[in-house]
Parts: structure tokens; sequence; C-alpha cells
């Protein structure tokens, strides 16, 4: 009898013990499942084969979603709610398009940067800065919360070669050469406070900081916030959460990484079935989605196969929001 009262001591222990490890187990389970309901999926929002979509922006006024294809020659105006692409042919390489006016948008193509009527689709020359630099072409650009447009160059010929260069343009059409030396210019975002910029350098593997004065427009007290590893991928466009922490395009990386520029910290990498992610852009009534563009160039035919989504638009709800873009010529205050 004792033996017994014993066997069922022992019985009961282990029953209690098993019944521990797994409310344990599914405590973990519900942790993170309600983690990744947080963090939120990938989803394809809009299946294209653009050779190189890049330079998200999101025109809040209108609830659209506008980005480039820069070797298609063309950008698109996205409506999520419609899921209409509507596409506007360019007659160079398109590097930005930023938002400006009901009916106009600035681009930076190959030989300078323009106005663009949507509308009668008219093309007009703004300022035609590099337009002599024969082997150069504009890529990434945004605008500042002044509303200056920051665009940056590249070498098309050989992207190691350091002649690109980052510039500031007012709406007045003035030209200000902040950095030179740039060999691939891509991302570049300043923080809601409006006292930071960041900016991508593809080739260097970093993310810089300037101190930024909205008043004066100049970028001061150079430093490395981020290096990327190049295990990961490189750094392509970025954009900027309200917590500040930054979302990067991973270019040969498979995805999408967010960084802390404080500590310099890689928070989480954000998988995307496409091998080359360029952009990424905070859109949606709240700010509260984040659209992403992708590639198809510099893929072989087994990673296509693997990838075929290569090139598409994607979104993912990633749990907090993003920072207004700022329109060319508007000043946010």
């Amino acid at each position: 009898m004792v033996i017994q009262k014993n066997q069922l001591f022992v019985f009961n222990s282990f029953l209690i013990l098993f019944l521990l490890i797994m409310s344990s187990c599914k405590s973990y389970d519900v942790e993170k499942k309600s983690n990744m309901k947080k963090l939120g999926l990938v989803e394809l929002e809009y299946e294209i084969e653009s050779l190189l979509g890049e330079g998200a922006i999101w025109n809040y006024k209108t609830n659209e979603l506008y980005w480039i294809d820069i070797l298609g020659k063309q950008f698109f105006i996205y409506n999520p709610k419609t899921k209409r692409n509507k596409s506007f042919k360019m007659p160079s390489q398109i590097g930005t398009v930023v938002p400006y006016t009901k009916s106009e948008v600035i681009v930076a193509l190959q030989d300078g940067i323009y106005k663009f009527n949507t509308i009668n689709k008219k093309l007009t020359l703004f300022v035609d800065t590099e337009s002599k630099l024969i082997d150069n072409r504009f890529n990434d650009g945004k605008c500042d919360p002044a509303g200056n447009l920051w665009v940056g160059s590249m070498n098309t010929i050989d992207n190691k070669k350091p002649s690109g260069s980052l510039y500031k343009i007012t709406k007045e059409g003035v030209v200000d050469k902040k950095i030179s030396e740039v060999k691939i210019s891509n991302g570049i975002v300043w923080t809601k406070e409006e006292k930071t910029m960041y900016y991508i350098d593809t080739p260097t593997g970093v993310i810089k900081a300037y101190d930024y004065n909205i008043k004066s427009g100049n970028i001061s007290n150079e430093r490395i916030a981020v290096v990327v590893p190049e295990s990961i991928g490189f750094p392509d466009g970025m954009a900027i959460d309200e917590e500040g922490m930054l979302w990067v395009g991973l270019w040969n990386g498979n995805g999408l990484g967010r960084f802390n520029p404080k500590t310099g910290e890689l928070i989480s990498k954000i998988e995307v079935p496409a091998h080359n992610v360029t952009a990424c852009a905070f859109g949606g009534e709240n700010l509260e989605t984040l659209y992403i563009t992708t590639a198809r160039v510099d893929m072989t035919q087994k990673e296509l196969k693997e990838k075929p989504l290569s090139g598409s638009l994607f979104k993912i709800i990633p749990g907090v929001k993003g920072v207004k873009s700022s329109f060319f010529g508007t000043n946010k205050n």
C-alpha cells in the first residue's frame, strides 16, 4: 500500500511537471504568434516585372504611392484602393519622382531635373545639373522638411567610380552641391524632429548621419550611424518610422532591414520574395503600411525561377507608423 501511494505521488508529480511544461510551451507559442501578428507578413501588393523598381514615396494628399522603374524609363502612380498602377513613360532613365502640385511632379532624369505634368504629359526642364557628365545619371532623391529636393547621382559605366554627388535644389532652382565623390547615391530621410538627416552611398555599406538645419538647409557633423554587413546585402533605398528607426532595402539581400541609428543595431530583417529589395515607403491613410519595391536586374535565371515575383510591389504592416514625406517646394512648418 505504501508503494502504491509512492507510485501515485510520483505519477502525479510527473503529471504536474508535464502540464507545466505544456503550459509554458503554449504560452511561448501564443507569444510568438502575437509577435508575428504585430510585425505582420510581407504580401504581394501588385505583380509587375519592373526591371529596377525604386523611388517609393507616398502622396498623403491623394493616398497614392509614387514609384519608378529606372531602367524601364517610367514612373508609376499606384492606387491601393483600386489596384490601378498608372504609368508615365520618360525619355531617359529616371532616378526619382517626388510630388509637387496637384498636377505636377518633379522627376530626376538622366540629364537633369524636370517638372512633369501628369495631366497634359508636358515635360519641362527645371535645372540641367550634371548634363555635361554624360557617364552619370541621377538616382534616388527626396525632399527635406523645408521642401528642397535632395537628389544624388552615380556613374553608369563604373558604379565603383566616385563621380557622383548629392545636391540640394530649392524651388527657385538654386543648386547647392552638398556631398562629393559619391559612388551610388541612394536612400535619404529626415527625422520627425527635423534635426537629423540619414544618407546612403550604397557601395560604402554604411548609413551616415548629419545634423540638419531646416532654416539654412545645411548639414554638418558627418558620422557613421550604421554599418550594414555585406552578408545581409547592400543598403539601398530607405524610410524612417515615427520611432526614428530606419527601414532599408537590401540589394542582394532578399529582404528589408530595420536598424537603430542610435546604436547601429539591426533590430529585425524582413524576408521579401525578391532577391534585390530596393526601396520602401510608409503609406496608407495612417502611414501604417510599408510598401516595398524590388528589381529583376542582377539576377541569374535560377534566381528568377526561384523568385519569379521579383520586380513586383510588396507591402507589410510592421506595427509602427512612418513619418510623412515632404513635397517639393512645401515647408511642412
